[in-house]
């Protein structure tokens, strides 16, 4: 199996500003006078050493996460990562026509706004089935394509497009990868999604509030999250937000979920909803500052630790 990250971002986009790519070019051009850069200096080296928030970007797309590996597409909620993986599909006709399978974590919006702009969905022969666990979540999805909000009614775009109810604890099979369910504390509540095929896992976890890390035998997420090939999870918030200004925002911590990683012996951790606040500079110092508490919480450990960004891919096989 693999993942492809097409959107990782909590609550709403965030664009990259003007001044924020002048401050990149400037970084780059005071490093390149720095190594005496020249007509004959090999440029893609020269890239490669540069800061991962200089070179590149953590992105601003909503949550979208899809799921390879099966016979049929199975997508991970419908931020507005969605509109890119659309972008994506219909450019490789070989993949027409398709069955797509949308999992839906809950309805915050930032969940679904993508889905109008889902250009498959316009495209008849395409299957879409959408599967989520909150009453009414059909009504949620059809309300934001409801006059006053969006031109296009849901019922009018092209595709075949169904609903199909899950439950908390069920085990569905969709193109060979087996699938299991779990409920979440979050308000209005949340649903993770655990994905095996052979002895492969992925879990994806998000918009969960997790306030201690307690390994015991009642802590249903240690089980869930047990050997973990990848954990996708909520880590929004430093440890001093989450306890003094943003309790019940139904968002964990960064050193939270390290330690829920640690302790359930996952293999690669992935932070994920990050804060629509911070900068790409912000979000790699985020990342650095949870990689040493991981140091000083479990010095032993060999959890790889990631911040998930747009275009991000990990190949679980290798």
């Amino acid at each position: 199996m693999k993942i492809k990250f097409w959107g990782c971002r909590g609550s709403l986009p965030s664009s990259i500003l003007g001044n924020q790519i002048e401050q990149k070019i400037r970084f780059s051009l005071e490093r390149a006078i720095e190594h005496g850069l020249n007509s004959g200096s090999n440029l893609d080296d020269f890239i490669d050493q540069l800061p991962f928030s200089v070179r590149s970007t953590f992105g601003s797309n909503t949550p979208c996460v899809e799921i390879l590996g099966g016979k049929e597409i199975l997508i991970c909620d419908a931020g507005s990562g969605i509109r890119d993986f659309g972008k994506y599909l219909v450019s490789n006709p070989s993949n027409q026509p398709r069955i797509i399978n949308l999992f839906l974590s809950h309805l915050h919006w930032d969940h679904l706004q993508g889905f109008p702009f889902f250009i498959p969905a316009y495209i008849q022969g395409t299957v879409i089935k959408i599967w989520g666990g909150h009453p009414g979540f059909k009504d949620a999805l059809m309300q934001q394509q409801n006059p006053p909000f969006f031109p296009v009614l849901l019922e009018d775009m092209g595709a075949n497009i169904s609903f199909h109810t899950f439950e908390s604890d069920d085990s569905i099979n969709i193109g060979g990868i087996d699938i299991s369910i779990i409920e979440q504390p979050h308000p209005g509540k949340s649903f993770g999604f655990c994905f095996r095929k052979n002895d492969k896992k992925i879990v994806y976890s998000t918009d969960i509030e997790h306030t201690e890390a307690v390994d015991d035998k009642a802590n249903k997420f240690i089980q869930f999250y047990q050997d973990a090939d990848v954990l996708i999870i909520d880590g929004q918030f430093n440890l001093a937000d989450h306890l003094y200004t943003k309790q019940n925002w139904g968002h964990s911590s960064n050193l939270i979920a390290i330690e829920l990683a640690v302790l359930s012996q996952v293999k690669t951790l992935c932070l994920f909803h990050a804060d629509h606040h911070l900068s790409d500079v912000q979000l790699e110092k985020f990342l650095l500052d949870s990689k040493r508490y991981l140091e000083i919480y479990a010095p032993e450990s060999t959890l790889n630790l990631e911040l998930a960004y747009d275009g991000m891919l990990i190949d679980i096989n290798r």
